[in-house]
């Protein structure tokens, strides 16, 4: 199939067209008002001419060739119009109408795959079903089904929506400027993956803004993020569906902490992407990365501001969105003193007074100098941009930031209002045509500016872009395995784990205690027990044989009055571990995307504080000690308040391990559990103290 033919047509036919207010009509319009006429053909049997233009009966009658079919019919006329499309050398289609497998029902889902199968058929790439279609700005190519206000909106954010009224509803805002602008609807055959490949190799779209309900196609989507991260072509992605609910409860700490939404994120942060919390964020963001001539260099923001309010409100919004406000140099400090008032402190966030502002050249050399510093990669300038201009200061300030970005020493700039008014258009325009957006108030501007300072941090160098998707449909059995059979996974990995075995009998753990060495630690060996300690599972520091045997016998009485259907092997008995501070490591394995791997504060922390870090599996040992990194509880590895410094080096030997350990077993192994692993002064390594292994079985 060719994407071409749909996205970027030759020529379109509009079947059913119409002047009526409808999917015909309102496409007609759409394209009188955005489109090329002259590649345009209309279809509807009951007219001679549509808007003054010829109609043709049939698809067969149209001279020449035609490349994309819009479908503005009922559901049972589209099968037949296909295939006559096909006759005509039709290779793309928008069908619009619904009945469909949106529907939940039988029938429905049958319709829906004879239509794939027709369109596989027929080399057909069909848009759709369901959908509102799409608007190419690029060749002038309107294919879409829904009205809006007529204005200028070509750019460079190609848009994709699972949901139609969303799509129109982000047309209908006064800041988007689109490449594409695309209604996915069922994507029953063009895939919402394909669509993202498309506009990822598309050299008129800038940035990629994505509504995304759920992917059925995980390694095309996986290939399409790999893809984008390295073209460093920004993709700012909207998913739904945060709530846990309905989810199934996990046998283990990592899984309730790593449900389907975590997988999310840690795969759009180790391919770079930008995940927007609500649509206005997302709107910000795209419009951020589309309208600036160039990314920054460097992650140092400076603000700049007309007075000490609005430079408050940047220094404590930008604190909270973790940007980072270099201190200017002395260079840029002593500059800054001969050009602003007396009366002004240079500083970063800097505030100048509005003095300079009605001087346009005075406005050039002050941001020019900010420029300059070697440690600033952006500006921002702070500014309420009103639809009625009575404050003439903008007139100075305009032409300040035009002077400096004629120049060779431009760096990126932006303008942050800090109250939502309607804005000056003419303004607007003026300060876009210079590569200088204006964002929405500090709460999403800040958000904006800080999704770009993430995209500018990320190197797809530093991050193995593959995940382990499993090769096999996942299995609904699940089993548990007893720890002795989960330490021995990990040995087989180089994980370390305390030396020990299972006794049937008080006089089989003595002899293991005397084996391993005491003190010891008793476990209740059973793999029906997931959580030992909640049913007396579990006995620590015993010291000599008459405490082994006692301890022995309270653990079985334990098992046999808590866990009666239990199946219980006995009691492993092993070596006692020295403390250390304890971490929980973990795998998740989601059954469209593979196992993602969690670190975190372990033992009876896990669930309490929640300090925990994901990233999806395969992954090596500098990802892994980048991703320790992101603990909050870093600190108490480093030597916090004069403590030894603990092994992290170890730590991440362990965790890239398990990391291997959970692709080389992906479909094998549904959850894995290490918690606590106890991590010890640096070159004294680590170990596990407690396994879980759940196997799909």
């Amino acid at each position: 199939m060719d994407i071409g033919k749909l996205l970027a047509p030759g020529t379109v036919a509009i079947v059913g067209a119409s002047e009526k207010e409808g999917f015909g009509g309102d496409t007609c319009r759409n394209v009188i008002s955005y489109g090329n006429t002259d590649k345009v053909y209309y279809v509807n049997p009951k007219r001679d001419t549509l808007f003054g233009k010829k109609c043709f009966s049939t698809l067969s009658d149209i001279p020449g060739p035609v490349d994309l079919v819009v479908l503005c019919t009922p559901q049972k006329l589209v099968e037949p119009l296909l295939k006559e499309a096909a006759a005509k050398g039709v290779g793309g289609a928008v069908v619009y109408a619904s009945g469909y497998s949106e529907t939940g029902t039988a029938e429905g889902k049958k319709a829906e795959e004879d239509l794939k199968g027709l369109c596989t058929e027929l080399d057909i790439a069909l848009m759709g079903p369901n959908c509102a279609g799409y608007m190419n700005y690029v060749d002038q190519v309107a294919a879409f089904a829904f009205i809006s206000a007529k204005r200028d909106r070509k750019g460079s954010v190609g848009l994709i929506s699972q949901s139609g009224q969303l799509c129109l509803s982000f047309m209908d805002h006064p800041a988007m400027r689109f490449s594409y602008c695309i209604s996915a609807g069922n994507c029953s055959v063009v895939t919402m993956e394909d669509y993202f490949q498309y506009l990822i190799d598309d050299v008129h779209t800038k940035v990629i803004g994505l509504y995304l309900e759920g992917v059925t196609h995980p390694e095309k989507f996986t290939d399409a993020l790999r893809s984008a991260a390295q073209k460093r072509k920004p993709v700012v992605i909207l998913k739904a569906g945060r709530s846990e609910k309905g989810s199934r409860v996990a046998a283990s700490h990592t899984g309730s902490l790593s449900g389907a939404d975590a997988i999310y994120d840690a795969i759009f942060k180790k391919f770079g992407v930008i995940r927007a919390n609500d649509a206005e964020e997302l709107l910000a963001t795209t419009q951020l990365f589309a309208t600036m001539r160039a990314i920054p260099e460097k992650t140092g923001l400076a603000s700049i501001n007309l007075s000490g309010g609005e430079t408050g409100i940047c220094a404590d919004m930008g604190e909270m969105a973790g940007l980072d406000y270099p201190d200017f140099n002395d260079k840029t400090l002593a500059r800054l003193k001969e050009l602003l008032p007396s009366y002004a402190s240079p500083a970063n966030p800097l505030d100048t007074t509005a003095t300079i502002s009605y001087d346009a050249d005075t406005y050039a050399e002050v941001l020019q100098t900010v420029m300059d510093d070697p440690k600033v990669g952006m500006v921002v300038i702070g500014y309420t941009l009103l639809h009625e201009i009575a404050d003439p200061c903008i007139h100075y300030m305009a032409q300040g930031i035009e002077k400096v970005v004629q120049n060779n020493r431009s760096k990126p700039m932006a303008m942050l209002p800090f109250f939502e008014n309607s804005r000056n258009p003419e303004y607007e325009a003026r300060l876009a045509a210079a590569g200088v957006p204006v964002l929405p108030p500090p709460a999403y501007g800040f958000a904006a500016l800080r999704h770009l300072m993430d995209f500018v941090a990320y190197s797809p160098e530093e991050h193995t872009l593959e995940l382990a998707i499993p090769s096999a449909a996942v299995k609904k059995g699940r089993r548990t395995l007893s720890e002795q059979q989960s330490a021995a996974i990990l040995r087989d990995y180089n994980i370390p784990t305390p030396e020990g075995n299972v006794g049937k009998t008080a006089d089989d753990a003595v002899k293991i205690a005397g084996t391993v060495g005491y003190p010891v630690v008793m476990k209740i060996a059973s793999a029906d027990i997931a959580h030992k300690s909640d049913i007396g599972g579990v006995e620590l520091q015993l010291t000599d044989e008459t405490a082994v045997r006692k301890a022995f016998d309270r653990i079985m009485s334990n098992g046999a009055t808590h866990a009666p259907q239990a199946a219980i092997d006995g009691v492993l008995v092993q070596r006692m571990l020295s403390p250390g501070l304890e971490v929980i490591i973990g795998v998740n394995n989601d059954p469209q995307f593979g196992p993602a791997v969690l670190v975190g504060l372990g033992g009876v922390f896990v669930e309490i504080f929640k300090d925990t870090v994901l990233i999806p599996a395969p992954f090596s040992k500098e990802e892994a000690l980048r991703m320790l990194s992101g603990l909050k509880a870093l600190p108490l590895f480093q030597g916090y308040r004069g403590k030894a410094e603990l092994d992290i080096d170890a730590l991440a030997d362990a965790v890239a391990n398990v990391s291997r350990l959970a692709a080389e077993q992906r479909d094998v192994i549904a959850e894995l559990d290490i918690n606590p692993v106890f991590v010890y002064e640096k070159g004294q390594g680590v170990c596990s103290a407690d396994a879980l292994v759940v196997t799909s079985d």
